[in-house]
């Protein structure tokens, strides 16, 4: 990947252009041919008898598939770059249990060069997350994935907080010989937090301010959602549970076996965010890992999005991994919303950005073709109408807009 100016850059100062001859793929309606107009870094119009409004610049797709830009749900970019281990990671303060305070905007690196592979794989908002070290781990961050200083790349902050069942939190605190070490004293952990939290929201105006109590309050207010970590169907009970008790908006991380309850789920409209599936089942907790398992929530009825874990899996393998789940048996177009308007519906952003719609942010892949064919590829990238990324065929590189 190279960072340069934009060969094509007709479009990248002007306020009006118009993409055309293009396959436009909404998500939220039929495709189509014809023509997108892009006004003020939003969406204007679109549909196959839509003129180019006069003084526009011009985009000839030619043939290409236009879609929303992809959403990747749960990452950590910025925090923990690939290939480095130790001090340079920032994604898990794991010196208390209760880390409810700390934000993942505090330790978000825009330089980190998986956003450059992220818009290579068509990806222009991702959800940043904290690591799964402590039971409850900290608030993350909806961002889009070109920018040089972080406030002018923030969608949503605070989008959620991180929460962790299961072997991480059991490992990380048992190691050192502190609770919790099992998986009931994990779930004591976040019990405590919440009733120490429904305490301090009783007596706000008598007591000093707590920001872990404020960032827990904000869940039990249900300002944002609780971004539970979980893979085995017992783990996603007790997240069923505590919700149940604390009333709060339950998001389910991971859910490798979400499916065994996914009637459940279905029933109660709880969203999962499964992934990452291009892994090994490194763990005890990821044995019933399959590629099979988003077809089989999404056929239950179960709102899925489908995520990497970056640097799990290579954020711009996002798209990839949806094929070979379209190919275990899930339908194409829950795989397209996997990816775009089910991510924006769980990060609170469902009325800016995950498909193309009148007065949408503008931002906006072209593809060489099909992008769940795994011979596409991302053509031009455009974010909230500025062009930031565009594939050299000649030289056979991604180029990126200076940040």
């Amino acid at each position: 990947m190279t960072t340069a100016p934009v060969s094509r850059n007709s479009t990248r100062t002007q306020s009006a252009f118009a993409i055309t001859n293009a396959h436009v793929v909404p998500i939220n309606a039929e495709p189509f041919d014809g023509t997108l107009v892009v006004k003020d870094g939003r969406i204007s119009a679109l549909g196959p008898m839509v003129e180019v409004p006069a003084g526009a610049a011009v985009v000839d797709a030619a043939g290409a598939w236009l879609l929303p830009g992809f959403i990747d749900a749960h990452v950590h970019l910025g925090m923990h770059p690939e290939g480095e281990v130790g001090s340079t990671s920032d994604v898990n303060e794991m010196t208390d249990p209760n880390m409810a305070a700390v934000r993942a905007i505090d330790a978000v690196d825009p330089f980190d060069p998986g956003f450059d592979d992220a818009l290579a794989g068509g990806i222009t908002a991702v959800n940043v997350n904290p690591g799964s070290g402590n039971p409850i781990g900290g608030l993350a961050v909806a961002l889009h994935t070109h920018g040089r200083y972080i406030e002018e790349m923030v969608l949503r902050s605070p989008s959620g907080l991180k929460s962790a069942l299961g072997e991480n939190p059991k490992r990380v605190y048992g190691d050192k010989k502190q609770t919790p070490s099992t998986r009931l004293g994990t779930a004591m952990v976040i019990r405590k937090a919440f009733i120490d939290a429904q305490n301090y929201m009783a007596k706000a105006d008598e007591t000093a301010r707590d920001p872990r109590m404020e960032a827990l309050a904000m869940v039990l207010r249900r300002e944002i959602p609780w971004r539970q970590h979980c893979h085995r169907a017992d783990d996603i009970a007790t997240a069923l549970r505590l919700a149940d008790e604390f009333g709060y908006e339950l998001v389910l991380d991971h859910g490798t076996e979400a499916h065994v309850l996914a009637d459940v789920l279905a029933e109660r409209g709880i969203p999962v965010l499964i992934g990452p599936l291009f892994t090994t089942k490194s763990k005890v907790e990821l044995r019933g890992r399959s590629l099979a398992n988003p077809g089989k929530l999404a056929a239950a009825g179960v709102e899925i999005s489908i995520i990497t874990d970056h640097p799990v899996v290579p954020v711009n393998f996002l798209v990839h991994q949806c094929t070979l789940a379209v190919k275990e048996g899930l339908d194409r177009e829950t795989a397209l919303r996997s990816i775009t308007i089910n991510p924006a519906k769980v990060l609170g952003l469902a009325d800016r950005i995950g498909s193309l719609t009148e007065g949408k942010d503008a931002d906006l892949v072209l593809w060489s073709g099909d992008p769940l064919d795994v011979m596409a590829r991302a053509l031009t990238v455009w974010i909230g109408g500025r062009q930031v990324y565009e594939y050299d065929g000649e030289t056979r590189t991604g180029v990126v807009a200076p940040r």
